[in-house]
């Protein structure tokens, strides 16, 4: 959805054309498999680390700040754009090499830029946070206003809820933040998409050859539970008690184009885990053609196969337009760059945060996993079923570190158990495979294991830091606030999660 749409209106004639377009895009890129016309067609691609990091905006009293204009335009960075909220900006940052320390100069890099912005940000009153969700949105910052200026985003905004013909419901009943405590349920409707910037991500891009995307896709949907456990951050939203990670319910359902009806039909929502493991990418292009309906049907006069037979590469822009509207978690991406054609994995299932270590930490750990499963002499996923792979995504968002994940020759194991027991060592293998250093490998993922020994994530810190101020008589809404300036303090110091006191 980063692509300008100046259209506005519709009509039945463009959503043939697009269909058609969208068709003959994954007829393009068959035949380009075929070919071998992919930049990494038969050769090991150059490992390149991308990433997209989603931010908030706060303003000093820690209220979310509807500002991301004013902020875009004191930080003057082309690397920094806007978002779906006017409380949203995000940070590209550019594909570099994954190799010997490397990872470790982005780091600083990303560090050196986020307090460049946070600088610039802070003249206009304003602040950036790195958090899965905001824990002081409300219902009322949901409203219809507050979406970006940019058209495209109220144009996908109406798109949806043509598509849906009422109201967004959103329903989450969460877990007890302790003993204590009740359950707590978010049961709230919306006129617009908003609670679905309520999801700050890390999004993270990997190239691979064409013939290696299959096997890159399912391990990286095998790991997704553990993840989301490992990384939680995002346990409150409207003033109640969620998930560990409720960034998975909240973008499901405030996406979802779907009404009761539909549901109870079958129809696959647009936030999509997918039901199957592929053989080839070709599969999820051809799904997404098949099952999903256009949202933003915007269509040109060039024809993608007319272009490979004149020997060009084809830009394929309606199939690019049209896979950027069906969310799935583990992502295909076709581009062009120089006029040569790659294949990437977007890997979406994880929270902005809290620090910039830990967000290295987290790209690191699932690097690392991916490329040991896709290296192992079995494949994972020829040992479980995909509806397992489904079911640890649900379980370890819901339950973070207390999950119990299913592991083929394990069995029911917890995730912190599962990766100081085999995924630490797995990491480490396949990040030595991609060439990292020994130094930069030591350092991230002894983030990653003390997270699993102390017990703690970005979440677990925060439902924690709550309990203790409601417990010392605030109410929710100061403890949030409270709770939130804190975070944003050992944010800025930047010291891993695993080490924050309260």
């Amino acid at each position: 959805m980063g692509t300008d749409v100046a259209k506005r209106e519709f009509t039945g004639a463009d959503r043939v054309q697009f269909r058609r377009q969208v068709s003959r895009g994954t007829e393009a890129i068959a035949r380009m498999l075929a070919d071998g016309l992919f930049t990494d067609q038969g050769e090991p691609p150059e490992p390149l680390l991308g990433m997209e990091v989603e931010l908030n905006l706060v303003d000093d009293e820690m209220n979310p700040a509807m500002a991301n204009a004013t902020v875009l335009d004191a930080i003057a960075d082309p690397d920094y754009q806007t978002e779906l909220g006017q409380f949203n900006i995000e940070i590209n940052v550019s594909p570099r090499p994954f190799v010997t320390d490397d990872t470790i100069s982005l780091e600083q890099a990303l560090r050196t830029s986020l307090n460049r912005a946070e600088d610039r940000a802070s003249r206009t009153d304003n602040h950036l946070v790195m958090i899965g969700m905001l824990p002081t949105l409300t219902h009322e910052h949901f409203a219809h206003q507050w979406i970006s200026a940019n058209p495209r985003y109220d144009l996908l905004n109406r798109q949806i809820f043509a598509a849906r013909g009422e109201d967004i419901e959103i329903d989450i009943s969460g877990i007890p933040l302790g003993e204590h405590h009740p359950t707590e349920r978010l049961h709230t409707t919306t006129d617009s998409i908003l609670p679905e910037a309520a999801c700050t991500s890390l999004q993270l891009h990997l190239r691979v050859a064409p013939e290696d995307f299959a096997a890159y896709w399912n391990a990286a949907q095998s790991i997704a539970g553990v993840q989301v456990a490992l990384a939680g951050n995002s346990p409150f939203l409207a003033g109640t008690s969620l998930w560990h990670e409720s960034r998975i319910p909240v973008f499901e359902q405030a996406t979802d184009t779907r009404p009761l009806e539909l549901k109870n039909q079958g129809v696959r929502p647009r936030v999509w885990f997918g039901e199957r493991w592929i053989n080839t990418i070709f599969d999820l292009f051809e799904e997404n053609t098949r099952y999903f309906p256009a949202l933003l049907p915007v269509a040109s006069d060039t024809d993608p196969i007319d272009e490979l037979d004149d020997g060009r590469i084809p830009a394929l822009d309606e199939l690019r337009l049209h896979n950027g509207t069906v969310y799935r978690w583990n992502r295909p991406v076709y581009d062009v760059v120089d006029g040569r054609a790659h294949l990437r994995v977007e890997n979406r299932v994880l929270p902005a945060g809290p620090t910039v270590v830990d967000t290295m930490s987290n790209a690191a750990f699932y690097y690392g996993v991916v490329r040991g499963l896709v290296e192992s002499d079995r494949p994972l996923w020829s040992q479980m079923s995909f509806n397992a792979a489904a079911e640890n995504l649900q379980s370890g968002a819901r339950a973070g570190l207390e999950a119990q994940l299913y592991w083929p020759n394990v069995g029911w194991v917890r995730p912190d158990e599962l990766t100081l027991r085999r995924l630490l060592d797995l990491a480490d293998v396949g990040l030595r495979a991609y060439g990292v250093s020994g130094k930069a490998r030591a350092r991230y993922l002894s983030v990653i294991e003390g997270r699993c020994i102390t017990h703690q994530t970005g979440s677990v810190w925060q439902r924690k830091a709550v309990v203790a101020r409601e417990d010392a008589g605030e109410t929710r809404e100061q403890a949030l606030r409270g709770m939130l300036r804190d975070y944003v303090t050992l944010m800025h110091e930047g010291e891993p999660v695993h080490t924050w006191s309260l």
